[in-house]
């Protein structure tokens, strides 16, 4: 008996396993982020404190001590850079909110039974599909060859194909005496609600995974309790996806970001100007802005989620 139970103890707890398992599961991320990816971040934090000289002759490249010259260059004398870091980070903002409701609901929308969900689910996912370089790449150059550039295309027609009037909607929100800035906020969602269809797919396949997830005999009680489909929602369904939420948010930031101005202009200095210092010191401001703002928003956030055991 005693041996037995020896035995036992020496085994491996549930919590044990569970971070086994857990370290199991992440080994190919951390194995790519230490051989692939961290090397590269270190490299690039080293150019953003010197000077690249490239040495055409040797086939190579030297460096010279900068310390903090190209930050200095950036916040004092670059004509564009805080402007488009600081849209860009507005735009995170403003996509985050939309994405993580636009998402929300087409999930809670598919996850019902109706004829062709597959077929549907994976017209939603198509886009991620569609958002890589080479399909983006083509369906620009086929757009702009049928309508000979987005430019050449009169305000009146451009309405015309969209069906969106932001003049009349504003001015029937602000009759009703929404104010201001909410009026903006929302022509603002309307008019990017084409890039918040195509940057929602994988948060509507996450947010699926979640409402599936959740235990029918949760709303079968709910019911038999007399709670309304409204109290079902707020008091079962929020609760329940929550940790979703902030798993969505999370992505959704890092994905916006990476998509977004400022590390464009990053890849425009580096590659086409080649001031490859310049773009790395780019790249460390605009990524320790965003990581703080992701912190913020994960901590505001995490506040909120529930976890249920």
């Amino acid at each position: 008996m005693a041996a037995k139970l020896g035995k036992k103890r020496r085994g491996l707890t549930l919590r044990r396993r569970e971070i086994v398992s857990g370290l199991l599961f992440i080994s190919p991320w951390l194995v790519g982020v230490t051989f692939f990816f961290l090397w590269n971040v270190i490299q690039g934090g080293w150019f953003a404190f010197n000077h690249f000289n490239m040495d055409h002759e040797a086939g190579g490249f030297s460096l010279s001590f900068a310390g903090l010259e190209h930050f200095r260059f950036l916040f004092l004398e670059h004509g564009q850079f805080l402007r488009i870091l600081m849209t860009s980070i507005g735009m995170m903002l403003l996509n985050v909110p939309l994405i993580i409701f636009f998402s929300l609901l087409m999930a809670i929308l598919l996850n019902r039974k109706f004829p062709g969900r597959g077929a549907v689910r994976a017209i939603f996912f198509l886009p991620v599909i569609m958002a890589s370089a080479a399909i983006a790449n083509s369906m620009e150059l086929v757009m702009g060859m049928m309508m000979g550039g987005v430019s050449s295309v009169p305000p009146d027609v451009m309405r015309a194909q969209t069906g969106f009037d932001a003049m009349s909607i504003a001015m029937m929100l602000s009759n009703y005496g929404v104010p201001i800035p909410v009026i903006e906020y929302i022509i603002e969602a309307i008019a990017m609600l084409h890039n918040v269809i195509r940057a929602s797919g994988v948060q509507i396949l996450i947010f699926l995974a979640a409402l599936q997830a959740i235990p029918p005999s949760l709303y079968e009680v709910a019911q038999i309790e007399g709670a309304t489909s409204y109290e079902a929602f707020w008091k079962i369904t929020i609760p329940m996806v929550s940790p979703l939420i902030l798993t969505n948010v999370v992505y959704t930031i890092v994905n916006t970001f990476a998509a977004s101005s400022v590390v464009e202009l990053a890849r425009v200095t580096a590659f086409i100007h080649q001031s490859w210092d310049v773009a790395a010191a780019m790249s460390i401001i605009a990524s320790l802005l965003a990581c703080a703002v992701l912190l913020l928003v994960g901590w505001i956030v995490s506040r909120f989620v529930f976890y249920y055991h």
